[in-house]
């Protein structure tokens, strides 16, 4: 507790390696709240700055916390090709509205090895018309990989884009079986 007698927010990070480059993962006691891209030391620090104004708390790094312990073991693990499906409590709180609803459907009804399209996934959380809204909404994804935007796609077949960058999402939808593995 605080001096005023308030629970502070806790947020511990560590920073994973995998064959997408370093991801910086955050997480709090409600559970893993961010995933980072391309972490490198001004990435990182420039996330956890940003972390530090929106949840109030100032981000530690703790790679032995226990919060953080399974999300490492599972990231390992999927990146090993032995992971399917991420089983970790998700912090929400850094989006919200329309975005969530759409994240929040794609972790639960768009599985391993599969891919909708942005039209597709607007259809399913009531608002068809809006697959660029869509886009919008993987844009601002705080936990990539982990909630899997890049199984979101073109409907005319395109790849479409991707916060963590092209190359990954191919290298990602690749392990998953949804694209041949790049040839160099």
């Amino acid at each position: 507790m605080d001096s005023h007698g308030q629970y502070e927010q806790q947020v511990v990070w560590a920073v994973v390696a995998s064959d997408i480059g370093p991801l910086l993962l955050a997480a709090t006691g409600e559970g893993l709240v961010n995933v980072v891209f391309h972490a490198t030391d001004p990435v990182r620090d420039k996330a956890l700055a940003r972390l530090a104004s929106r949840l109030g708390a100032e981000p530690v790094e703790a790679p032995g916390s226990p919060l953080l312990a399974e999300a490492i073991r599972q990231v390992r693990a999927y990146f090993a090709g032995r992971r399917r499906d991420f089983e970790l409590p998700l912090d929400w709180s850094l989006i919200s509205g329309f975005n969530r609803q759409v994240l929040r459907e794609l972790a639960s009804g768009v599985p391993y090895g599969t891919v909708v399209g942005y039209g597709d996934l607007a259809d399913r959380v009531g608002q068809p018309g809006a697959a660029q809204a869509v886009g919008t909404a993987m844009g601002a994804n705080p936990l990539p990989v982990v909630v899997p935007c890049h199984r979101v796609v073109e409907s005319d077949g395109g790849i479409g884009g991707f916060g963590g960058g092209l190359e990954a999402k191919r290298k990602l939808l690749a392990l998953e079986g949804v694209l041949p593995e790049p040839l160099f």
